[in-house]
């Protein structure tokens, strides 16, 4: 496990949506797994804040963006491949 301080993901969702609902489970464990002690997860569902995609460039949900540590990096999916969001993210 790899200990990273201050790391703000943003993981973009469209409501109950099944990839949605799944994509939140894996980007909680993902960050559990990667980034203890401390992270912060952010999520945004676009069902209730739709602007929110055109202001922040977001074409597909789900997507985890990263935000912090710079540069910010996405991944698009439901983050079920633990390894390639690790390589995405630059976390491994």
């Amino acid at each position: 496990m790899k200990t990273i301080k201050a790391v703000h993901l943003r993981l973009y969702v469209a409501g109950h949506a099944p990839n949605s609902v799944l994509a939140i489970v894996n980007a909680k464990a993902f960050c559990e797994a990667h980034y203890l002690p401390g992270y912060k997860l952010e999520i945004v569902d676009l069902m209730d804040h739709p602007l929110r995609a055109l202001e922040d460039g977001i074409v597909v949900t789900p997507t985890l963006v990263r935000l912090m540590p710079k540069p910010s990096r996405k991944v698009i999916g439901t983050l079920t491949d633990q390894r390639q969001v690790v390589l995405a993210l630059g976390a491994g």
